[in-house]
């Protein structure tokens, strides 16, 4: 194929301008143009200096050596030795409403390459390689990357840190020279380096500047990475990192990568994260999500951790009802021989020492409050000391004659082993056939070390096994829903909330930190799959103390449940938590269908978080007070996204309980409510309270005409 030809991938807010000949180029991808594509070509063709190859070269979508692209490659491997530069031709190219796919071949190499990519209506684009070998002798395949270009003005770039309980940190740095890469090695999608950054414009705001967003769907070992060439040009990379020896194709096999999603938005972070938001509701989460409310959540681990007594397992349920909680869950340590994290997993039976009277009673009793019941496992996991390790030793994921460090005590099951996988569903089909369980809490708190599976590397694999097990569980029972928990934030992206319905965002419920936390992850994640509970006033993660106040509105943006054991709370504190459950229910339809806003502030000491109502007729806006106050006074909160035409009723919500004693006065609207236009609460606002430290204030604004 060598006649070139212009096609588009358009969206709401943005378009992407490929031209496809011998490859396909990526010309633009930004926002919309109308006119004469193919006159304004001309104006797109590069010079070539001197000093280098005679000849412009592209930028393909999956960059080759051979070709004099001198950047990281798209593909890297050989058959021994042989056919490590290919050099692909596009053979055939299809070429639909919002997608295209071009089949590229390398016939001396004996390779062809797919590439899709797709564009949908809330301008999320998709891009993926499957690599083929057609030709006899092994192909040995190190690296497959999925590739995009980003323009040149794109010279800052956010990315993401953390660890367990300080998950989905962001960093800023500039983009001029060189580059950015972040590798995660661990084995699931990590609490270090989960798998998504953004590039732009410089400063690049909320609410400002040309931003493109990247998410990489894999919940394994993975690369992504940022390069600037040494003429400007720039791209971005994300792929899974292959072990040795990992991927080996005989002819006919193919290799596929997860998808690279990705979207520009030329509003800054806000617009990208609706077009992520409005794609992960349509697209992404199992097809059952819309049914019903996501249920208010009582989750026993930091109420009793190991100590299991059911008859105080029923009170702690009978009281969680009566607080309104929807769903209540057993955590960790209902099974055989689970007395601590030193022994028990993988021996997936009702510890009838503790539970002399079975599981059914309390099902039952959960059932008969008006609650579902949830269970906890950790599948994927065995202690050595366990029955099960005792009869197979074999099952563990490791390669034979080394020692791997313990993780929580515990190891690794080899999921590509069949009698363990089938174990392990046969397990949990059992608990989910027996009883009346709608909800699992999947957790995996250890990482990966040396996933060997009968001596050779098998991460990539192990985390397939990992789908494939959760994929036979939701065929089996489609109506249990499932949260993916690993130690908290650690196995959180898109491909597997394909399969699942809630995150645990972090094992940290000190609102302090939750703050930041959620932020991070409300890049690309919306609110009703982010679970967010009240801990008890004394953090078990960091020992602070919060109000129930700031503990309860910053769990009210999100999934929303309780951490805690409600025996045990005082009254005043259980007529808090009965309050939030209120309140979080009153706006939950609101706050898991609208528009999530991250309000810029003029203090840094603030966060301001947002959720308006799609066709704009109510919003709710949490003020967080995160540190003192910078200045005596906070300057103006500015709420975007209102009808600039209407006006609305704007009331506080809910305060904290000295709000009018810390001050000689309060601003008029905190107390009495005022009516202001969507435009003038865009454009100039309201003036802020005083706040202590560590507090937070809810307003609501309604509709009026």
């Amino acid at each position: 194929m060598n006649k070139q030809k212009l096609i588009t991938l358009s969206g709401q807010d943005s378009q992407m301008i490929i031209e496809l000949g011998d490859y396909a180029e990526i010309l633009h991808w930004g926002q919309p143009v109308s006119g004469s594509l193919s006159g304004f070509r001309k104006a797109l063709f590069r010079p070539v200096p001197y000093g280098r190859l005679d000849n412009d070269v592209s930028m393909t979508l999956s960059p080759e050596l051979g070709r004099g692209v001198f950047s990281s490659p798209g593909i890297e491997g050989h058959r021994n030795g042989q056919d490590w530069a290919p050099v692909f031709v596009i053979e055939k190219v299809e070429h639909e409403e919002g997608k295209v796919t071009t089949i590229s071949v390398d016939a001396r190499a004996g390779l062809r390459l797919t590439s899709e990519l797709v564009m949908d209506a809330h301008d999320v684009v998709k891009v993926r390689h499957t690599l083929g070998n057609l030709k006899e002798g092994i192909y040995q395949v190190n690296r497959l990357a999925n590739t995009v270009p980003v323009p040149a003005r794109a010279n800052e770039i956010m990315a993401y840190y953390g660890r367990w309980v300080h998950e989905f940190q962001t960093v800023r740095q500039p983009l001029l020279q060189g580059g950015y890469q972040q590798e995660n090695r661990r084995g699931r999608t990590s609490h270090e380096h989960y798998p998504a950054l953004v590039v732009g414009t410089s400063h690049f705001t909320e609410m400002q500047g040309d931003v493109w967003g990247f998410h990489f769907a894999w919940s394994g070992n993975h690369r992504m990475r940022v390069d600037v060439k040494a003429d400007g040009r720039r791209l971005v990379q994300a792929e899974v990192i292959y072990l040795p020896g990992e991927v080996a194709l005989e002819k006919g096999e193919s290799l596929t990568t997860p998808w690279l999603y990705a979207s520009y938005s030329g509003a800054g972070l806000n617009g990208m994260s609706h077009h992520f938001h409005s794609h992960v509701r349509e697209a992404v989460l199992p097809s059952d999500f819309a049914k019903k409310p996501r249920p208010i959540h009582l989750n026993t681990w930091e109420g009793i951790y190991f100590d299991h007594d059911p008859e105080y397992i029923m009170a702690m349920a009978t009281q969680s009802a009566e607080m309104g909680v929807e769903r209540f869950i057993i955590d960790d340590g209902w099974f055989r021989g689970r007395n601590g994290d030193k022994a028990g997993l993988g021996d997936w039976f009702l510890d009838e020492s503790k539970y002399p009277n079975g599981l059914a009673l309390i099902v039952d009793h959960v059932n008969a409050l008006g609650m579902e019941f949830g269970l906890w496992f950790e599948p994927e996991m065995i202690n050595k000391d366990s029955d099960l390790y005792r009869a197979h030793p074999d099952w563990l994921l490791a390669v034979a004659g080394y020692d791997q460090p313990t993780g929580r005590n515990q190891f690794v099951i080899d999921l590509q082993n069949d009698d363990a996988f089938n174990f392990l569903f046969e397990r949990l089909d059992h608990f989910l056939s027996s009883y009346n369980i709608a909800y699992i809490k999947w957790d995996m708190n250890r990482e990966i070390v040396q996933p060997g599976h009968e001596g050779k590397a098998a991460g990539q694999k192990q985390t397939e096994c990992y789908y494939a097990l959760v994929d036979k569980v939701r065929a089996a029972h489609p109506n249990v829903e499932i949260e993916s928990c690993a130690a908290g934030g650690g196995r959180i992206d898109f491909e597997i909330l394909k399969r699942t319905h809630r995150f645990w965002t972090s094992d940290n419920n000190d609102a302090l930190e939750r703050q930041r936390i959620q932020r991070g992850m409300s890049y690309f994640f919306p609110p009703e799959v982010m679970g967010s509970h009240i801990g008890a006033s004394h953090c078990h993660s960091t020992r602070r103390r919060h109000s129930i106040e700031f503990r309860g509105l910053t769990a009210l943006f999100g999934h929303m449940g309780i951490e805690l054991d409600p025996v045990k709370e005082t009254k005043e504190e259980k007529n808090g938590f009965e309050h939030y459950i209120k309140l979080h229910k009153a706006l939950r339809p609101l706050l898991h269908s609208g528009k999530t806003w991250r309000v810029q502030t003029d203090d840094d000491a603030h966060q301001v978080h947002a959720v308006i109502a799609k066709d704009q007729s109510e919003a709710v806006v949490m003020i967080a007070q995160l540190a003192m106050p910078t200045n005596a006074l906070s300057g103006h909160l500015r709420i975007p996204g209102l009808d600039p035409d209407a006006i609305y009723h704007v009331e506080v919500l809910d305060k904290p309980s000295n709000f009018n004693d810390i001050v000689n006065c309060q601003p008029f609207w905190t107390n009495e409510g005022c009516e202001l236009s969507g435009e003038w609460c865009e454009k100039i606002g309201l003036t802020m309270p005083i706040l202590d430290a560590e507090t937070a204030l809810l307003i609501r604004l309604k509709l009026l005409h």
